[in-house]
């Protein structure tokens, strides 16, 4: 298993378990962060703090990898099963997508959507 892949595990982990530090452990420190549920883009720890606090409250998401492709260009594809409740039990949506990610000096320092 690449390191690449090691620290997209250890991500995807720590976000299903809520460990925010330890997410946010795995990025640059000025990251590009997709908005997944508003569109656009999130910058830096910050930003990636306040959007998933954000979403962490509206509903119980969870983000399960199914497969990771490392490319030559050293970015990252990962097929991923996306889930989501609303606080009542409600499905929000169950959809895979594919999570794109670059990587530099070991930090996601970018992070998009392709669905």
């Amino acid at each position: 298993m690449s390191q690449a892949e090691q620290l997209l595990k250890h991500l995807y982990d720590r976000f299903n378990a809520r460990d925010m530090d330890a997410v946010l452990a795995t990025m640059h420190p000025d990251v590009v962060w997709a908005n997944g549920l508003e569109g656009g883009y999130v910058h830096g720890h910050n930003g990636v703090r306040e959007y998933w606090t954000k979403q962490w409250a509206a509903m119980d998401s969870r983000a399960d990898p199914l497969g990771f492709s490392i490319k030559v260009d050293r970015s990252a594809e990962v097929l991923v099963h996306l889930t989501a409740r609303d606080h009542e039990g409600k499905v929000l949506f169950d959809t895979n997508a594919i999570h794109v990610f670059r990587l530099h000096n070991g930090l996601i320092s970018r992070f998009d959507i392709l669905q």
